[in-house]
């Protein structure tokens, strides 16, 4: 899936694929031309602020007089063919940024480099167990988990204060205002919802106990066919019947932050950092306000947030890379707690740094703030390599979610796409 990073309010992207099999390399140094050790650094256009990625080369260089660090931004057009390609070459990147969903196809075929011994070197008992859980696969350790992001609702502060509203702590309150959004102003949406929204659902599934794929000895079957689904759908359904949003189409389709929040109508929407900057700039540029407010996704009770989908990325090194021992040294730098302080206030908190210790203090009522609040419920998708065929399209969960929204029984509904996600996780 894919993130953009607009600003101080953004989210990087992450890739898909699978790298190819790949022998480990030695550790003897590429040099340049002027023969000085050199290690070379992807990371995906946006994702790495100048001013940090110089701070962390220069403490890099310092610590290692004559190796030059090479960064290389890479664009989203191509990128699954290019690191499937680079990772089974024997030139490839020493350190490469992953996206957290995908990072276990990669390293089941043998692109990434296996860092289980390095964890006291990198620092891993510092980093927050939930981005932890997608770089590790079968207790191995093949990369560092870097930042992370989650969605939260966002909302119209005129439209709230006219209905009476203030930001709800539970599901009930949550509904509740909604209703009063609707009586307030019928010709308004409450929220903007599409019916595909599965990231949004995966939040409810996890608050119900479920998941949407569960380890079924040595193969994996899917979790949608199970009442923890059918009661989370259920919520989602009943969310969904304030909105007049699609119910067979997601939230990029059509983009919800620049095609449908700037033309109003639109009294809260769930969404990510880059995408309430993306509404914002647009609605400006149109000569209109833009006043958000922002809240975390309620939870069943007001003690504990709705469990959230934490997108992110991991920073990785290649099983073919030269220099190992240098690209481990640069890893612990940039996944360590003093680069990652500097990181997350040079992203002003729009992103999640991978340890608590790092954390930024937003501003009061900051997307960061709230986003910050639910992140400490964030989980991600099944790790497994077989993860990333599920979410190729036709995707079963939304096929699922458009069915029980136009009324089918969700248990059938989810039984169907388990079907699927089996065929297609097992793969």
């Amino acid at each position: 899936m894919k993130r953009k990073l607009i600003a101080a309010v953004s989210v990087a992207g992450m890739m898909v694929g699978v790298a190819a099999c790949g022998d480990g390399g030695d550790d003897k140094a590429k040099t340049d031309a002027g023969g000085a050790k050199e290690i070379t650094v992807w990371v995906m256009d946006g994702s790495a602020p100048k001013a940090w990625i110089d701070e962390v080369n220069k403490e890099f260089s310092a610590k290692h007089p004559g190796v030059t660090v090479k960064v290389e931004e890479q664009k989203w057009t191509g990128i699954q063919e290019k690191v499937t390609t680079a990772l089974s070459e024997n030139n490839p990147p020493d350190v490469l940024e992953l996206g957290n969903t995908q990072t276990a196809g990669y390293a089941v075929t043998g692109g990434l480099a296996d860092l289980t011994k390095d964890k006291v070197k990198l620092g891993a008992d510092a980093w927050q167990k939930s981005m932890l859980a997608s770089a590790e696969i079968d207790g191995k350790l093949y990369s560092a988990p870097w930042y992370a992001a989650n969605r939260v609702v966002i909302y119209d502060k005129k439209a709230y204060e006219k209905a009476g509203v203030t930001p709800p702590k539970t599901r009930d309150e949550w509904i509740a205002g909604l209703e009063k959004l609707k009586a307030a102003d019928p010709a308004s949406q409450p929220i903007y919802l599409p019916g595909q929204s599965w990231y949004v659902l995966a939040g409810f599934v996890w608050d119900e106990g479920g998941d949407l794929a569960v380890k079924d000895g040595a193969k994996w079957k899917g979790g949608l066919g199970t009442p923890q689904a059918a009661s989370a759908v259920e919520f989602y359904k009943k969310l969904q019947s304030f909105s007049t949003a699609p119910k067979d189409k997601d939230e990029a389709n059509p983009q919800q932050s620049t095609d449908i929040v700037p033309k109003g109508g639109v009294a809260s929407w769930i969404g990510l950092g880059w995408e309430a900057g993306g509404a914002e700039k647009a609605l400006k540029d149109a000569g209109k306000e833009a006043d958000f407010g922002y809240f975390p996704i309620p939870g069943k009770t007001a003690d504990k947030t709705s469990t959230v989908f934490l997108g992110g990325s991991n920073l990785a090194i290649a099983e073919r890379s030269k220099n190992k021992e240098l690209a481990k040294e640069w890893l612990a730098l940039a996944a360590g707690k003093d680069q990652m302080t500097k990181y997350a206030a040079e992203t002003k908190g729009a992103l999640l740094p991978n340890q608590a210790g790092a954390n930024f203090t937003p501003a009061a009522g900051s997307f960061a703030e709230a986003m910050g609040k639910a992140g400490v419920n964030g989980k991600i998708t099944p790790v497994t390599a077989g993860w990333a065929n599920v979410e190729t399209e036709p995707n079963p969960i939304k096929e699922f979610m458009t069915k029980v929204l136009n009324g089918e029984d969700a248990a059938k509904a989810g039984a169907d796409a388990d079907k699927e996600i089996a065929n297609r996780i097992n793969k």
